[in-house]
C-alpha cells in the first residue's frame, strides 16, 4: 500500500506526513517542489522557525521517531508529464493534495499573481484526477484541503457541504455556491467542483476538506527535535492573522484590530487538522460516510477582537506588555457578522480531542519569544502598504 502526500514541505503538510507515517508500515511517498519557500522569499519574509532541508527532515523522522516508511520525490504537479510518471510508477492507494499557493493576500497583489495562484493550483488537481482516471487507479481515495473561505459570509448558519434549494415549491440538494471572496479561494472553489465531477465521471472516492483559518507551531511529532520543525510564516501574506497578531505582540506593537472587530472566522489548530487529515488517509473505506464527502475543518468560529485579547492576555503569561488597538477599517466588510459553520462531521472523525484556542496561541507564544530577533528583522513585514509598494516596483 502506498500513500502519496503532495505540498510535504509545507506547514500542514509536513506534520501530515509524520502523523501518518507514524500510524502505518505502508509507504509514504512525499511530493513537493519548495515554491513555499520561494513565494516567503519573494515578498521578502521567512519562517520564524528554521525549516530545514526535506533530507535532513527525513533522516531526522527516521533518527527521533524510528519512521522508515518515508521517502520523497521533487517535482511540479503543474506539470502533467511528471504526474503521470508519478501515478504510473508508484500507484498510490490514497492521494492526500495539500499543495498549493495558500494566499489569498499573495493572489490579490496583481494579475500576474492571481494568474499564477489560479493555474498553479486547478491545473496541480486536474491533473492528479485526471491522472487517477488514465492510470486505472480510479479506486484512489482521493483526499484534499480546499477551505471554508469557499462559503464566503453568508447571513444564514454554514451547511458541511451542500445546500437545499427551493424553487417553485421543489427542492433539491445542490453544491453550495461559490461565494470564495479572493482569486485564491476562488481556485478551491474550482478544485470543490472538479472533484465533484470527478467523483461522478471516474467514481474516484473524494473527501473535500475544507479547512479554516489555522494556528499553531508544534504538533506532538515536530516538538520532537528542530530538524522536525514545520514553517511559520508570520507576514501579512502568508501568515494568519493570530499569527500575525502574535508576532506583533512579540515585536513590541500592540495588535491592530480593523473597526469593531466583533466579526467570526473559523479557526482549527495545526494539530487538530493534521489529526483530521491522517484519519482520513487511514480510513477503511466502510468508515467513510460516502464516497464524496465534505468535510468542515473547524472547531470552533472566533472573533478577530476575541483574538486580540487572548493574545494580549497569553503575551502577559510571556512577560510581555501586548496592548489591543482598534483602528478604522480600510476593508468593506461587516464587523459585527456571527459565522455560524456546522461541522459535526469533522468532529465525528477527530473525536473529542479538539485543542483549546488559549492553549494554541501559548504554544504559538513559546516558539516566537524563542525567535524574537528575527520577528524584529521583518517587522516591516506587519505593513502591507509598504509590502504591496516593493513588489509593484
Amino acid at each position: 500500500m502506498t500513500i502519496l502526500l503532495t505540498g510535504a514541505d509545507g506547514y500542514v503538510g509536513w506534520p501530515t506526513a509524520l502523523r501518518i507515517a507514524s500510524r502505518t508500515d505502508d509507504r509514504v511517498l512525499l511530493v513537493d517542489n519548495f515554491a513555499r519557500r520561494e513565494w516567503v522569499d519573494e515578498i521578502g519574509s521567512v519562517s520564524a522557525t528554521p525549516v530545514a532541508p526535506i533530507q535532513t527532515r527525513l533522516a531526522a523522522a527516521e533518527d527521533v521517531h524510528g519512521l522508515t516508511n518515508l521517502s520523497f520525490v521533487e517535482g511540479d504537479l503543474t506539470d502533467k508529464d511528471f504526474v503521470d510518471e508519478l501515478l504510473a510508477v508508484h500507484e498510490p492507494d490514497t492521494v492526500v493534495h495539500t499543495a498549493a499557493q495558500p494566499s489569498a493576500p499573495y493572489s490579490q497583489i496583481n494579475g500576474e499573481r492571481a494568474n499564477y495562484t489560479q493555474h498553479n493550483n486547478l491545473q496541480a488537481t486536474r491533473n492528479l484526477l485526471w491522472g487517477l482516471e488514465e492510470h486505472d487507479l480510479a479506486d484512489t481515495h482521493f483526499v484534499e484541503t480546499t477551505t471554508t473561505g469557499v462559503y464566503g459570509a453568508p447571513e444564514f448558519p454554514i451547511p458541511e457541504g451542500g445546500a437545499t434549494m427551493e424553487n417553485r415549491g421543489e427542492r433539491d440538494e445542490v453544491p453550495f455556491p461559490a461565494m470564495a471572496g479572493s482569486w485564491y479561494h476562488l481556485t478551491k472553489s474550482h478544485d470543490a467542483a472538479n472533484m465533484r465531477l470527478a467523483h461522478q465521471q471516474f467514481d474516484i472516492p473524494v473527501s473535500d476538506v475544507r479547512t479554516a483559518i489555522v494556528y499553531g507551531t508544534q504538533t506532538e511529532e515536530t516538538r520532537a527535535d528542530d530538524r522536525l520543525n514545520t514553517r511559520f510564516d508570520f507576514d501579512y501574506y502568508f501568515g494568519t492573522v493570530a499569527h500575525r497578531f502574535a508576532a506583533q505582540a512579540v515585536a513590541g506593537y500592540p495588535v491592530t484590530v480593523y473597526g469593531k472587530g466583533e466579526q467570526r472566522k473559523p479557526f482549527v489548530s495545526l494539530e487538530d487538522a493534521v489529526e483530521g487529515l491522517a484519519r482520513l488517509a487511514l480510513a477503511d473505506p466502510d468508515d467513510r460516510p460516502a464516497d464524496h464527502a465534505v468535510y468542515n475543518q473547524v472547531t470552533r468560529a472566533i472573533s478577530i477582537v476575541e483574538i486580540a485579547n487572548t493574545i494580549a492576555d497569553v503575551g502577559t503569561d510571556h512577560g510581555l506588555d501586548v496592548a489591543v488597538e482598534h483602528f478604522e477599517n480600510p476593508r468593506d466588510e461587516d464587523e459585527t457578522h456571527k459565522m455560524e459553520i456546522e461541522n459535526d462531521r469533522y468532529m465525528d472523525l477527530i473525536g473529542d480531542q479538539a485543542q483549546d484556542f488559549e492553549a494554541g496561541i501559548q504554544d504559538v507564544f513559546a516558539t516566537l519569544t524563542d525567535r524574537a530577533d528575527v520577528i524584529a528583522a521583518h517587522e516591516d513585514r506587519f505593513l502591507p502598504g509598504v509590502l504591496e509598494d516593493r513588489l509593484e516596483d
